[in-house]
């Protein structure tokens, strides 16, 4: 029976049986229908049993090394085109090396991305009978087991590969028994063949998936769903090796399916997109969860004329006309990752241009720090890559040189002003700043595109493509070219390199979180007191934001490594879970960001800036393309700096200290007031002395009129104006001529949305009624960060701010995340 699980509060599932088969390749050709809110059509699926099921090994490729998260790895070479022809007519006169090339840019750089990357370890694979011995007349029939959620699966068939032209190139003399038997075999003997192709044929392989998908089926498969799953038998047939190797799934996804969501961007028009649900994408198309079952992709998508589809794949598709008003798109990746990282958004986007003189001379400005600050680091290089076979680009010389990788802009039609105002620039400088910071970028181009409002992150990076706010636009470069240094960052760690197990978030988001102060601030090619100051100051806000989140929050979502020893740990049958990968509240926690930061800062400051860079370039360089543990970057680390063992530093003691416990680390409770003697903090106290006693000045003097020249107040940066309002906001009263003032002094209204976060929460705490418009705009325009706002408004028990809230939310609750809509809706009601 399946585990019944409460989507809202328990661990996630991953039911996938990997241990017996693995999905290889996926085919999808799908229809988008906007009036219905279904994506429609059929999946293929191309099968490789366990290593301990298969009757033949293929030397050193059935077992990998590689693995990924839910950030993805991918491999791409030189992109080409397959369009996807009509499903019963496969001809056979298309030969794989006519493949038009699309792309340009894209010719120089092999391709390899890492999200999460997953050893296929097919390690533990003996024959448990708990997925063998399933279904209603007694047999014991093979079951082979999905994750899928809200999908309505209308058929599954077995594929004829043996159909296609040209695959009989892929069989071998074998003695067989029985036609049907030997046509069994014979297919299964063709996938086996395809999916194991060398790196160096990957075009041509790409070319037997397309025919083959589109072979005539030879017969259903009995299939039946559950809550999580989906389970597929073939009668009489026992084991995995002798189930079939290419199946075709019929399906439609439900308008309330949680994979994707069905909403208008900002300029009214509809769209629809993955916004990183906790669920994955089990509700888009039936797959495999895990981070094990590592696979290749390519999608046909068709839509109406006049949407554009944005996919995850290592191409810039083009659209081709299938007929008067329909389009259809094709993307593709030839580089194994987890189903979790596919990506998909389609709507109306504009892409965001400039005068090519302009983008060039962007690039240029920034190849004074475009190479790597040691070229001795790209010795390793010279090494033979630990991942699966894949063509890598970093094992690509062009690919090594790419300070800059081709990239594009998409927005909604009334956002393309905004994009061109900052965003348009930094790109190629924050891109160019982690090139020189960790080398090889694992992505051969990038798509960022800005998401409709009801997005409930301010970023999210998938393989070739970022997700970012519309709340970072708005206010300067400052909150724009920090969250895009963050995503930028997720290509090395969280895609190219992976957590093996998902409950260790920490090695993707708490790398990232680092690094987007070093990409930053080589951005802005700040001087080293700059810096230092900066990152201080950064510091000392992320320290408070730690304080207060281990105060408000429950001890268990806390640790790092909440499963300890048994970490990374899989049952028989390749099933998990993901350790309350399902709470709605988890998705709001900054914890693994920020203590995953902490740990990281403080291994640098230990071991010394200069070694501590230099030791990532070279865990990048060993591990991209895989998944790990902590205990991997760990090790490596100290093995690297011995000394470090010396003074009692040790993988068991940062276990214990940092990553086993909740709340905060004993070493960073020394370290907090240290952050206090920066000058850029020092210069936030003097102004914060100076706004209280001007508001006790005019408190016990009302009448009085305060003169413009009274008090003089500096110009802050825009993370010194969230520590000033922060502080403020320890204050017991403030008048409302001192909130009146303070909004102009630094125009409030006109920040970004950091900033604007911390004004309103003071017009909330004094129940400044001028500025209540603000809280209004904040809670409709930045849905990321707005959920705070809505339990502040209600814990003051203020009619007017309980209908404020009320309001907000009847308004924005339709298109509103659901994780972010239950959460408002249990502090409101």
């Amino acid at each position: 029976m399946e585990t019944q699980l409460d989507p809202m509060k328990d661990d996630l599932p991953l039911m996938a049986n990997t241990s017996y088969m693995l999905v290889k390749h996926y085919v999808l050709d799908l229809d988008v229908d906007f009036k219905g809110k279904v994506i429609e059509g059929s999946i293929v699926l191309f099968l490789e049993t366990g290593s301990q099921y298969r009757k033949t090994s293929s030397a050193g490729k059935d077992c990998c090394q590689s693995q990924f998260d839910k950030t993805c790895e991918m491999r791409a070479s030189e992109p080409c085109h397959i369009p996807m022809v009509n499903m019963h007519t496969c001809s056979s006169k298309i030969e794989y090396n006519d493949f038009a090339i699309s792309g340009k840019e894209e010719e120089a750089t092999t391709e390899e991305h890492s999200n999460h990357s997953n050893n296929e370890q097919a390690s533990g694979i003996s024959s448990s009978k708990d997925h063998c011995n399933i279904e209603n007349h007694g047999n014991k029939d093979f079951l082979l087991v999905l994750d899928c959620c809200d999908l309505s699966v209308l058929k599954v068939e077995e594929v004829d590969v043996a159909a296609v032209s040209g695959t009989e190139k892929f069989t071998r003399p074998a003695k067989l028994t029985g036609v049907s038997q030997e046509l069994e075999n014979l297919r299964n003997q063709i996938v086996h063949e395809l999916v194991t192709l060398p790196a160096d044929r990957w075009k041509e392989q790409l070319y037997y998936f397309t025919h083959c998908s589109q072979a005539p089926g030879c017969g259903e498969l009995v299939f039946s769903t559950g809550t999580w799953s989906l389970e597929i038998r073939k009668s009489g047939i026992q084991t995995p090796a002798d189930f079939p190797h290419a199946i075709r799934i019929w399906y439609k996804t439900k308008p309330e399916g949680r994979s994707v969501t069905w909403t208008t961007d900002q300029s009214g028009r509809p769209c629809v997109y993955t916004m990183g649900s906790p669920i994955n994408n089990r509700a888009l198309f039936p797959c495999q969860e895990p981070p094990i079952a590592l696979s290749t992709w390519q999608a046909s998508v068709r839509t109406a004329a006049g949407f554009v589809v944005l996919m995850s794949g290592e191409n810039s598709a083009e659209p081709v006309q299938l007929r008067e008003g329909v389009l259809s798109w094709y993307y593709y990746v030839s580089m194994p990752m987890p189903a979790s990282t596919f990506t998909i958004a389609v709507g109306c986007w504009q892409e965001v241009k400039q005068q090519s003189f302009k983008q060039t001379a962007a690039v240029e400005t920034n190849t004074e720090f475009s190479l790597p600050s040691s070229q001795t680091d790209f010795r390793w290089h010279e090494e033979i890559c630990g991942h699966v076979e894949y063509p890598c680009r970093f094992q690509n010389p062009a690919a090594r040189l790419q300070a800059v990788i081709p990239y594009r802009v998409f927005a909604p039609w009334c956002l393309v002003e905004s994009c061109k105002e900052y965003l348009l620039q930094l790109i190629p400088q924050c891109l160019s700043a982690a090139y020189a910071t960790l080398g090889t970028h694992p992505f051969s181009r990038l798509d960022v595109l800005i998401v409709p409002s009801n997005f409930s992150s301010l970023g999210m990076a998938s393989p070739h493509i970022i997700f970012l706010s519309q709340s970072v636009l708005p206010g300067g470069s400052h909150l724009c070219g920090t969250r895009l240094c963050h995503e930028i960052a997720h290509a090395w760690f969280g895609l190219a390199i992976g957590a093996r197990d998902w409950t260790e978030e920490w090695i993707s988001e708490g790398f990232a979180t680092f690094l987007e102060d070093i990409f930053w601030a080589k951005a802005q090619q700040l001087s080293h007191d700059e810096i230092k100051g900066q990152q201080e100051l950064k510091a000392l806000l992320r320290w408070r934001r730690l304080r207060d989140e281990v105060q408000n929050s429950e001890e268990e979502l806390q640790v790092l490594r909440p499963k300890k020893e048994s970490t990374g740990e899989l049952s028989e049958s390749g099933a998990s879970v993901v350790k309350y990968g399902l709470k709605a509240e988890k998705i709001f926690m900054q914890v693994h960001y920020l203590k995953g930061y902490f740990l990281l800062r403080s291994l640098a400051k230990a071991i010394g800036e200069v070694s501590y860079l230099a030791s990532l370039r070279k865990f990048v360089v060993k591990f991209h393309g895989q998944l790990v543990l902590s205990q991997d970057f760990l090790s490596m680390l100290l093995e690297d700096i011995p000394k470090q063992k010396e003074s009692g530093l040790t993988v068991e003691s940062i276990f214990q200290n940092w990553l086993d416990t909740s709340g905060i680390p004993k070493p960073l409770l020394e370290e907090g007031e240290t952050w206090k003697e920066c000058q850029l903090v020092q210069q936030v106290s003097g102004e914060v002395t100076k706004w209280i006693q001007t508001n006790r000045r005019i408190r016990k003097s009302s009448k009085k009129k305060m003169k413009q020249d009274e008090v003089v107040f500096q110009q802050l940066l825009p993370d010194q104006l969230v520590l000033l309002l922060e502080s403020l906001l320890e204050e017991k009263t403030l008048c409302p001529r001192i909130l009146q003032c303070l909004e102009r002094t630094y125009q409030l209204r006109e920040q970004d949305a950091e900033v604007r976060h911390r004004w309103c929460e003071l017009v909330i705490k004094h129940k400044y009624e001028p500025g209540y418009g603000d809280v209004e705009r904040f809670l409709r325009e930045d849905q990321a960060m707005g959920v705070y706002l809505y339990g502040e408004l209600m814990v003051n028990e203020d009619a007017k701010q309980q209908e404020l809230a009320r309001k907000c939310f009847a308004a924005a609750q339709e298109h509103m995340d659901a994780s972010s809509a239950k959460v408002v809706a249990e502090m409101l009601f």
